[in-house]
């Protein structure tokens, strides 16, 4: 029984044959495509039910193979090559071209000849592909050097080698490495010793899974969050439990314990819904959205609210409203007694933006004392919602 792929791949390979050999016994046929003629009698039956949307007598493949000859009177376009829109061949050729761009790629020379044929095909009509890249964020300014270790201390470094390469090369020799990452959350870096499972991309990030020993768990690591990696001569050997997660979804997961956020975002601030794993999202008036997302601890948050000030509120859960609150307060408190009373402490002067926000008190807003958002480049940036993504 051959496989679903094969025989998808016999069926569209099959109609074009039948439509240029008019007539054709089952025999030849079937010696054609190396199969039974069973098997293509098979074939020839669900032909006959596939077709165009819509399903009516005119939308399917029309063919007979009364006695021994075989007759495709429509094909229904199957006749014909696959011909490419613009935008489609210059997607395809960007996609292709990003692809080719990633170190250590397995079968760089098929996907070389690949583009150089799709690209005779495209002639100048893909001019606008060469004009568009498409960066995958690796490790940027980031190193690792390849370590022997035989003994705990004991290392040998080498030349720097690119973080990719590096962790490409651990899991095609099943090696432990050493990671220097840094956790966004609570603004730390770990030094932990990780058994690779898989590397990935997802929405232009790369991650390693991998069994973490220190949290004696599956974890995913940002590559652009690596200060540095190490190959230690001891072999990877995850435990049997260690699966790897399903990210079609998202990378980030919610946990059980995780904590439930809606913040209701004014225009400038619509970036965060972005560039943090928000779950759902809801248009408000003048412009606004309503982002809801998960956190396993709301640290981040902080930072992430009081940066955006009077562009963000905190809609739920009531007792971070109330967190962000204080900390504006104390912000203000920091001021001195004038910045409770009118926003001016000296003539012709305003107060930073923390304290006049922190003044309203009826909602969970304000900024740092210094009145800079965060911002996606920010202590608060991306990946401290939740420990998937944060390597903790």
């Amino acid at each position: 029984m051959s496989s679903a792929t094969e025989r998808l791949s016999r069926l569209l390979a099959l109609v074009p044959w039948l439509r240029a050999h008019p007539g054709v016994s089952l025999a030849d046929a079937a010696a054609t495509f190396g199969i039974i003629q069973g098997q293509l009698r098979n074939d020839l039956d669900l032909l006959f039910v596939c077709g165009l949307p819509g399903g009516a007598p005119g939308d399917l493949i029309d063919l007979s193979y009364s006695g021994d000859q075989i007759t495709v009177a429509d094909p229904q376009t199957l006749d014909r090559p696959l011909r490419l829109s613009v935008d489609e061949a210059t997607a395809l050729l960007v996609a292709a071209r990003a692809l080719a761009d990633i170190p250590g790629l397995a079968g760089r020379d098929a996907l070389d000849r690949a583009l150089e044929k799709l690209e005779r095909a495209v002639g100048s009509s893909g001019r606008l592909a060469g004009q568009v890249r498409v960066s995958l964020d690796a490790a940027p300014g980031t190193t690792a050097a390849r370590t022997s270790t035989s003994e705990a201390g004991a290392s040998e470094a080498g030349e720097p080698e690119p973080v990719l390469a590096v962790l490409q090369e651990a899991l095609r020799d099943r090696r432990r490495v050493h990671l220097r990452y840094l956790v966004w959350s609570r603004d730390e870096l770990t030094e932990r010793d990780v058994d690779p499972m898989r590397l990935l991309v997802r929405e232009g990030r790369w991650y390693l899974e991998g069994w973490c020993h220190r949290a004696e768990a599956v974890r995913l690591f940002r590559l652009d969050r690596l200060d540095g990696v190490r190959l230690l001569d001891v072999a990877a050997d995850p435990p049997p439990d260690a699966v790897s997660r399903e990210v079609g979804d998202g990378v980030y997961q919610p946990g059980p314990g995780d904590v439930r956020v809606v913040l209701e975002l004014a225009p400038p601030a619509r970036w965060v819904a972005d560039y943090y794993p928000v779950t759902d999202a809801r248009e408000l008036g003048g412009g606004g959205l309503e982002v809801t997302l998960y956190a396993g601890e709301t640290t981040w948050l902080h930072r992430l609210v009081l940066g955006l000030g009077a562009d963000v509120r905190v809609a739920a859960p009531a007792a971070l409203a109330e967190e962000v609150r204080r900390l504006a307060r104390r912000a203000l408190a920091a001021y001195g007694p004038s910045a409770h009373g009118p926003a001016v402490d000296e003539p012709g002067r305003a107060l930073p933006r923390a304290a006049t926000v922190a003044a309203g008190g009826g909602d969970a807003t304000g900024t740092t004392g210094a009145g800079e958002p965060a911002g996606p480049g920010g202590p608060g940036g991306p990946g401290g919602a939740g420990a998937s993504a944060d390597g903790r």
